[in-house]
């Protein structure tokens, strides 16, 4: 009898096959990729005010390997008057769509819709306060200070990020921002870059997210101690409805996904509402028990928050009003799928700036400018272990990352992580925040553990 061949191995002899011994895309991998094509451009353009050219070059280059090939295969057709972005995948079906809103920014319609569906989108079109002029942190007047420590060192580690090498092998370093004592003392950008660029965070909204949550919970909204209000888990026998809101949040809720990560490709990218798609994986071990890294945990922690909040209205205005406009995030935007559910997992677009804000927040313990944001003793709930822990060399708190085994990086060391290179880290006892944001092509890590030691470093 033959031995099996470990998964992972399969796996990566599959990935290294040539492509004429690979399996042809089939129309639904076509559809993924058109949607993931149509809503990174979307977002892209009139998020971000980018160039077409560089988003082709940045954020749809490098992407996962099995749409890597096939994107640049497909065309964008961009209404500018509309802000819309179709891709055409089938001849038998309408193009993937994805369209812009205010604050809301771009949500792709399901697979087999076309522009007439765009009426209904749901929107929430208040204006953003004008901030720009007002002192760093709310603005940005008076941002920057003289670093203490080594300022030369610091500026060559700064330098070094953005060398593709020193930090892991070809990767593409978009911008960082070192912030201490509360003031920006480096910053720097790659050409096409800049403080009031944005980029999706990735897995950094998961973090963005669990703050989210913390507001409610000091609003009196959530409990985490509590079964998670999530509707759909709520008739008589289920077991799902006994998962607290703190399992979600620490990526402990039991739940089977369909990949080891959760890459929920059919929600980011092929049209899926979250009240459809996550709420139905079944249990495969008790709620409490393992940790399973997976975003459908984050997105049904603000499914929970959606219900909680009463109305629709009310759940699409509360990220804004009760935390990212109080902190002066003016420009982040956090994207829903289309029928107003929040996919705060990944699909969150925001500047530097506006991560180093948000950073500071926590380094703060949960007050901006004296006012408490979060509740007390949240910025400690988020950075402390509790239950089943990832391997590796980074523990996991609550949507938040944990930096105590990583050499020369305090114990107290928390930190947001996002794909393709997107980092906020908080070093509340030395009262600094990185950010480094990029967009590192699938398999290219940056060492974050080696650049945070190294910034630390300097500035001793």
């Amino acid at each position: 009898m033959k031995k099996r061949m470990p998964w992972l191995l399969a796996a990566a002899l599959a990935a290294a096959a040539p492509a004429s011994a690979q399996q042809a895309p089939t129309a639904y991998d076509r559809a993924i990729a058109a949607g993931y094509k149509a809503l990174t451009m979307c977002s892209g353009l009139f998020n971000a005010g980018r160039e077409q050219a560089q988003i082709e070059a940045t954020e749809l280059n490098g992407i996962y390997p099995e749409y890597d090939a096939l994107v640049p295969t497909l065309a964008s057709e961009v209404d500018a008057g509309r802000k819309m972005v179709a891709v055409p995948f089938d001849d038998a079906l309408p193009p993937r769509i994805a369209a812009w809103r205010p604050n809301l920014g771009c949500v792709q319609l399901p697979i087999g819709a076309g522009a007439d569906a765009l009426a209904a989108l749901p929107r929430f079109d208040a204006a953003a306060p004008a901030l720009d002029r007002e002192p760093w942190p709310l603005g940005d007047k008076d941002a920057s200070a003289r670093p203490t420590g080594d300022r030369k060192r610091l500026r060559q580690s700064v330098d070094a990020a953005f060398d593709g090498a020193s930090h892991g092998e070809a990767n593409l370093t978009t911008g960082v921002i070192v912030v201490q004592r509360g003031r920006i003392i480096a910053e720097k950008y790659r050409q096409g870059f800049g403080p009031h660029v944005s980029q999706r965070t990735w897995s950094v909204a998961k973090s963005i997210a669990g703050t989210v949550v913390g507001v409610a919970v000091g609003e009196g909204l959530i409990d985490p101690a509590q079964p998670a209000p999530v509707p759909q888990w709520q008739t008589p026998g289920d077991p799902r409805a006994a998962i607290t809101t703190d399992q979600l949040l620490r990526m402990a809720s039991g739940l089977h996904s369909s990949t080891a990560g959760n890459r929920t490709d059919a929600l980011y990218f092929g049209g899926a509402a979250v009240s459809e798609e996550t709420v139905a994986w079944p249990l495969e071990a008790p709620p409490g028990t393992r940790f399973r890294y997976a975003n459908n945990d984050i997105v049904l922690a603000m499914l929970g928050l959606r219900t909680r909040a009463g109305d629709d209205a009310r759940a699409l205005a509360f990220p804004f009003a009760a935390l990212l406009w109080k902190i002066g995030m003016t420009r982040t935007v956090p994207e829903t799928d289309w029928k107003g559910n929040y996919v705060m997992s990944s699909q969150v677009w925001t500047t530097a700036r506006d991560l180093a804000r948000f950073g500071l927040l926590y380094q703060q313990d949960g007050v901006f400018l004296g006012e408490r944001i979060l509740p007390q003793g949240w910025a400690k709930y988020v950075a402390t272990p509790s239950g089943p822990q990832p391997g590796g060399d980074f523990g996991y708190g609550a949507t938040f990352w944990l930096m105590n085994n990583s050499p020369g990086v305090p114990a107290d060391t928390y930190a947001a992580f996002g794909n393709r290179g997107q980092y906020v880290v908080i070093v509340p006892g030395q009262e600094i925040v990185i950010v480094r944001r990029g967009e590192d092509p699938s398999g290219k890590r940056f060492d974050i553990a080696k650049f945070t030691a190294d910034v630390l470093a300097a500035l001793r």
